[in-house]
């Protein structure tokens, strides 16, 4: 998938894991999926894929904001506990930024969501209710995947309240695609189905997830066909400068 990936991002591409234990291992750089695969790091992260492994998110990125050889922009991206992939641009991302005084660790919008997962996930599982009101603060595109890892500083304190087995799903105004095989039990993701279709290449027993834009997922480790769903919002916007009619910037 992340090599079919590679007409939607060119400029940069990474790979990221998380495991029921918090550990977390994330292999980026400034370069095309058919190059990333060739590196030793690449090889070796695939390779400690395991059953303890909760996801695997992938990411090729077209650079709209930051550039990719600062490492800090690429995807996956890395917030406090919080790690995740976003498809799409934050046009107010700047001032939310400033308005909420979160931390900022690179130049790109999309960190923006990531923080704020981090914002509302103080003890570990990600607190739906306040992300979805912050994040109705945003303006622009978006479609991402998110986890909270386990941070080594708080383990003996917080260990039986992180939930790196927990897995959210934004579904907003960008594609995205996903299916599920009940036995194996996993679900895939991507921005178009075809890239799926490759990587399951006819195995029958997947099944096309249907979500609607505008939908949360929260998918568990321990019990993939458990999906939970919501619907969160936030200010639609194709263009920069461009709002939907009756919204005020």
């Amino acid at each position: 998938m992340l090599l079919h990936s590679e007409e939607r991002g060119p400029h940069a591409s990474g790979l990221a894991w998380l495991k029921t234990d918090g550990s977390h291992r994330i292999f980026k750089r400034p370069m095309r999926a058919h190059e990333l695969v060739y590196e030793k790091p690449f090889q070796e992260l695939l390779g400690q894929v395991d059953n303890e492994t909760t996801v695997l998110m992938g990411h090729t990125r077209w650079r709209t904001r930051g550039n990719e050889f600062n490492n800090r922009n690429n995807h996956p991206i890395r917030a406090g506990i919080v790690i995740g992939t976003h498809n799409g641009t934050i046009y107010n991302a700047d001032y939310l930024f400033r308005r909420l005084g979160l931390p900022r660790y690179a130049e790109v919008d999309s960190e923006l969501i990531f923080r704020l997962a981090d914002r509302f996930a103080p003890e570990g599982p990600i607190d739906q209710d306040g992300l979805k009101k912050a994040l109705a603060l945003c303006r622009g595109q978006m479609s991402a995947v998110l986890a909270s890892r386990l941070d080594p500083g708080t383990i003996t304190v917080l260990a039986s309240r992180l939930d790196p087995g927990t897995i959210t799903v934004l579904k907003g105004n960008k594609p995205l695609c996903l299916r599920i095989h009940r036995q194996h039990r996993v679900v895939l993701y991507a921005s178009e189905a075809a890239f799926i279709d490759f990587a399951v290449d006819n195995e029958k027993g997947w099944r096309e997830l249907e979500v609607p834009p505008m939908t949360m997922l929260t998918i568990r480790h321990e019990d993939v066909r458990a999906i939970e769903n919501s619907e969160f919002r936030f200010i639609p916007q194709e263009r920069k400068g461009t709002l939907p009619e009756g919204v005020n910037a």
